[in-house]
């Protein structure tokens, strides 16, 4: 993930500079936890409020980026894209697999990227999710999340 490390540096700064609490889940997540995985997005899941689509706003226009509200009405995904920089950012407020963003943020892992605080899903979380949603491409790399994390649990 070397190429989105100055990225998600800004991503997280923006998303600490207006306040926005979101969880990095989906494949940026797992690289961040030494996954072999590659991704060329990042998925964020936050709390759906009237605060939190301002603050989302406000993290658009912080990254340059145009917010498509919402970008799938029934998914309530929120899609951030600033297409010079190749930044696309979902943010979902459901999240197949997971209860609520309560029980996510309860076994987040908080990293710091660039100095800047986030919170990141938590493996079993992630495979929990990828596994609920039963695309083909979650499931081709469920058995690398699993390894990475059974080699987690053994340190």
């Amino acid at each position: 993930m070397a190429d989105a490390g100055p990225i998600l540096r800004d991503v997280a700064q923006a998303l600490n500079e207006c306040g926005l609490e979101a969880i990095l889940i989906g494949n940026a997540a797992a690289a961040l936890q030494g996954a072999p995985v590659s991704t060329l997005d990042f998925d964020f899941m936050f709390r759906n409020n009237a605060p939190n689509l301002k603050k989302l706003k406000r993290l658009a226009a912080i990254l340059g980026g145009r917010l498509f509200v919402p970008y799938y009405p029934a998914s309530q995904l929120y899609r951030l894209i600033n297409d010079g920089r190749g930044l696309q950012i979902d943010f979902m407020s459901v999240l197949h697999g997971i209860r609520s963003f309560e029980s996510l943020r309860s076994r987040a892992i908080p990293m710091f990227i660039g100095g800047h605080p986030i919170l990141v899903a938590d493996l079993g979380d992630i495979i929990r999710s990828k596994r609920a949603l039963g695309r083909a491409q979650d499931r081709a790399i469920l058995e690398i999340l699993e390894k990475t994390r059974d080699e987690k649990e053994r340190k």
